[in-house]
């Protein structure tokens, strides 16, 4: 249903280089970013009080077209399970509908991922395999950090070191929290499992989205295309997995923000001028980010952290540090937004 190759290199072809850097400044630039992350680890696991074994998640800095690639490989991994069992129910297009299909649907996923390299800073995939056994691997795209420092005017090196703040401590929670990775995992397999391949139910849900998409469109509703085209199951699960990504988004903000003071100098500048930089640029820009539901995920940073701040106040971080212990203990989507709510639930 999707030609990888062809989404690579339509990513590929449409993606800009990023910021113009000579060669020395990109190896600085890659040696500090590496630096950073090492340096960050142990502030990040004495903050959040999480016990992470060293090393077992590499990290990699990388350029544009390396993080699309890496992005492809997990999609395509993820994806798996909706061929089978397009397989198994005999749904799968044939001939010409299918590969001018996969056509179509590989210049799409090419053309995402291509605004979505330009986007990212930093990004840890727990789904990567490595060869050695690790479970995950953290990705920081350097020439996307480089450009956000150039275009907020910050202290380069404090930048550096705070963005690998935040990305560290995904690992960390990946690397301490040892059930996590598998549980999204399953949450996932059901989503896919809840899909409904008549082709009834996926035209009358087309259908009823088209009025959705407009609104989207004039900025006139806060779903994402994502959202449209969901079941009533699909969309418990995703509410399941929204909980999970603005506690691990809240609380890596968190982190970053209690460690800052610390070691990163002008904290509160970058702080400031980062949070103007998340309220998007033109309207074609918070068109797409509408479209593609990245303002929702800007809500995650926000909604987690408070639910994570709370938390703390309420409990201290070692009550808090009880949503690591079973996914039982995970906040949903709701309890995110009344964290008192998932204090007394889970402390009583």
């Amino acid at each position: 249903m999707i030609d990888w190759k062809l989404a690579l290199s339509t990513a590929t072809r449409l993606t800009k280089p990023g910021p113009d850097m000579g060669a020395a400044e990109v190896a600085e630039a890659v040696a500090e970013l590496r630096e950073g992350a090492a340096r960050s680890e142990g502030p990040v696991r004495e903050f959040s009080r999480l016990h992470a074994t060293s090393a077992t998640a590499p990290v990699l800095v990388v350029d544009r077209p390396r993080w699309i690639e890496a992005n492809l490989d997990t999609f395509r991994t993820l994806m798996d399970p909706v061929m089978d069992k397009l397989r198994a129910a005999d749904k799968m297009p044939s001939g010409l509908s299918r590969t001018v299909g996969s056509k179509v649907g590989g210049a799409e996923v090419g053309a995402l991922m291509s605004f979505m390299s330009t986007k990212v800073l930093g990004q840890f995939d727990p789904f990567w395999n490595g060869p050695g056994g690790e479970g995950g691997r953290l990705l920081l795209v350097a020439p996307n950090i480089v450009q956000a420092e150039r275009q907020l005017g910050v202290d380069p090196h404090d930048f550096r070191l705070w963005v690998c703040l935040h990305e560290e401590t995904h690992r960390v929670q990946f690397t301490a929290v040892e059930w996590m990775r598998d549980h999204m995992r399953s949450l996932l397999d059901e989503f896919i499992d809840a899909t409904d391949l008549e082709s009834g139910a996926l035209s009358a849900m087309v259908g009823d989205s088209f009025g959705e998409i407009v609104k989207i469109v004039r900025g006139e509703s806060d779903t994402s295309i994502n959202e449209l085209f969901q079941n009533p199951r699909q969309k418990e699960i995703v509410d399941q997995l929204t909980g999970i990504m603005s506690l691990l988004e809240g609380h890596a903000d968190v982190v970053m923000d209690g460690v800052g003071p610390e070691v990163i100098p002008s904290v509160d500048v970058i702080r400031r001028k980062f949070n103007q930089r998340r309220q998007g640029a033109g309207g074609l820009d918070k068109m797409l980010r509408r479209l593609l539901g990245v303002d929702a995920k800007m809500r995650q940073y926000k909604d987690g952290a408070a639910f994570v701040n709370t938390a703390i106040d309420t409990v201290g971080i070692d009550g808090f540090n009880a949503v690591w212990e079973k996914p039982a203990n995970l906040p949903g989507k709701a309890e995110i937004l009344d964290p008192k709510s998932w204090v007394a639930r889970v402390h009583g």
